[in-house]
This record gives structure tokens, C-alpha cells and sequence, in this order.
């Protein structure tokens, strides 16, 4: 699971089995994106696992093998996928290349949807083009994760929309594996989560991974057991809510004010003027027109 090679892995451990006869060889599995993909909230002795390396070692039976590779990266945005992590995937020649991007492009003051949309096509046209089998997904909004109020995360909630809106279409259009992650029961579930609040916990990471190798399963393809849901645990309290804030959650804040927060604040403002005006619908209607209009620049 090293951003810096593969990782040849069997049916639920490093490594083919001994003795094992590969069939064509291994599967190559490559996973692009940011800090949901890359593992975050499922931590182990070397970083983070997440839900990509536990589906990569269900994703063939234990004679043929898996060589995983996690280009992700914490922070990155979907022109990061096109400029950095494209290149790298396409080297490695995958057979299954998961594509999971767009929440970080929501939490940035420039966002705009047409560019976000450009660049996501541009990933998985090339991936498609070159033979592998993609894997995408829908994200949930990360302003009613972190029970932000309502002025602050509705206009959260409005590019997640048009962000979700684009890989919909983008996921029929090259034809993916398509995860509708966001009507997972994240909010319901307070222990999918991690105690950041933004990115599943250990048991969140299992429960996408196992819904992944369901959909592969619909679609034909031999794949080895299911992930194990792993053991279940208490989700986490409100001292380590604190805990996470004042060690780590501080540090997130503060990196994101110089961007985020100024425009989010900003927007919020506009948000409250437009409540009181009953006309905060128009916001609605101007983002799903950005959105379509993105669609439509495709081509």
C-alpha cells in the first residue's frame, strides 16, 4: 500500500501464498485521490490502510494475487490527480484504477466546478482509454459532517452537490463502478467516522470497501472473500472530539483560514442576507446551472 510502489498481496495478507499458481499474472490495482483514499482514519503501525488496500485483497482469488499501488495524497485536488497522479498511474499499467476526488475542491475559496470537472474527465478518460476498469465515487457534504451551522454549510453542502453532480454523469459516461458513497449512513452512524468527523474510521473504511466489492461482484468479476467488516467499536466520545481538536483539528483550522475561511465567511454573509430575503434558492438554481454548463463544455 506505499505511494512508492506496489504491494504484491494475496486473499488477506502481503504476498502470494507459497507455492501458488498465478493465473496471467497479478491484478494491478491503483488508487488515485486525496486523504479519504489515501487512508486516513484507519491507522496501522506504518500510516494508514483505508478502505482501497482492504478491497485490494479481496480483489482476486488467492492463486492470481494483487499488486496495489495508493497514489493518494492528503489535500489533493482534482488537477493534482491530472498533473501528478495521472502520469504515475498510467505507468503501472493498471487493470483497476479507483478515481475518488472532489471534496478538498469544495473546501477551497477558488472553487469552480468547470475546472474541477475538466480535470476529472481528463483522469478518467486517459485511465479508461488505456484498458483499466475505474472505480468512483459520490462524496457526502462535509459541512453536515462537522454540524456546521447552517449559514456555513449550506454553500458547502451546494458545491458538494454540483461536484457529486459531475461524477454522476462523468461515472455513466466512462462507464465506472460507480459508489453512491454519499448516501452511506454516515451522519446516522457516528461510528463510521473518525474523530475528525471529516474521514471514516476503521470500521467506515471496511464498510466502503465491502460495498465496492459488491458492485464488482454484481458486474462479473471474480474476486476473492469479501472484506471482513472488522470489529466493531464504541464511536468516538466527546473527550476525544476535544482531544482531536487540540492536538490536530487546530492545526487543520489554521491551514484552511488563509484560504477557506475568509470566502467561506463571505458566502455565509450572502447566505444570511438570502435567507432573510426567502430567496436562497437562487443560489441553488445558479450552482446547478455552473454545473450542467460544466457538463456541457465536455463536449
Amino acid at each position: 500500500m506505499n505511494a512508492g510502489g506496489p504491494a504484491a498481496l494475496g486473499a488477506g495478507r502481503r504476498g502470494a501464498p507459497a507455492g501458488a499458481r498465478r493465473v496471467g499474472g497479478p491484478v494491478r490495482f491503483v488508487a488515485l485521490g486525496d486523504s479519504l483514499t489515501e487512508g486516513v482514519g484507519d491507522p496501522v503501525a506504518d500510516g494508514w490502510r483505508g478502505w482501497a488496500a482492504v478491497l485490494a485483497r479481496s480483489l482476486a482469488p488467492a492463486e492470481v494475487g494483487v499488486e496495489f499501488t495508493n497514489l493518494a495524497r492528503s489535500g489533493a485536488l482534482a488537477v493534482d490527480l491530472a498533473a501528478e497522479q495521472l502520469p504515475a498511474a498510467l505507468a503501472l499499467r493498471p487493470q483497476l484504477a479507483a478515481v475518488v476526488v472532489g471534496g478538498n475542491d469544495t473546501l477551497r475559496a477558488g472553487f469552480d466546478i468547470r475546472r474541477t470537472a475538466r480535470e476529472l474527465d481528463a483522469v478518467l478518460g486517459e485511465l479508461s482509454g488505456s484498458g483499466a476498469r475505474l472505480l468512483t465515487a459520490c462524496l457526502p457534504d462535509p459541512g453536515t459532517l462537522l454540524r456546521l451551522p447552517q449559514p456555513l454549510a449550506r454553500p458547502l453542502a451546494r458545491r458538494m452537490h454540483a461536484v457529486n453532480t459531475v461524477v454522476h454523469a462523468l461515472s455513466a459516461r466512462h462507464r465506472t463502478v460507480h459508489l453512491h458513497l454519499a448516501e452511506l449512513p454516515w451522519s446516522a452512524q457516528r461510528h463510521l467516522l473518525s474523530v475528525d468527523r471529516l474521514h471514516p474510521s476503521a470500521e467506515g473504511h471496511r464498510l466502503i470497501a465491502r460495498h465496492f466489492h459488491e458492485l464488482l461482484g454484481s458486474a462479473g468479476r471474480p474476486l476473492g472473500p469479501a472484506p471482513a467488516p472488522g470489529p466493531a467499536g464504541p464511536p468516538p466520545g466527546r473527550a476525544a472530539d476535544l482531544w482531536w481538536m487540540t492536538t490536530r483539528g487546530t492545526r487543520w483550522l489554521a491551514a484552511r483560514s488563509t484560504d477557506l475561511l475568509p470566502g467561506l465567511l463571505a458566502l455565509a454573509t450572502v447566505e444570511g442576507v438570502a435567507r432573510l430575503r426567502g430567496t436562497t434558492g437562487r443560489y441553488d438554481e445558479q450552482m446547478a446551472r455552473a454545473a450542467a454548463a460544466a457538463l456541457a463544455s465536455l463536449g
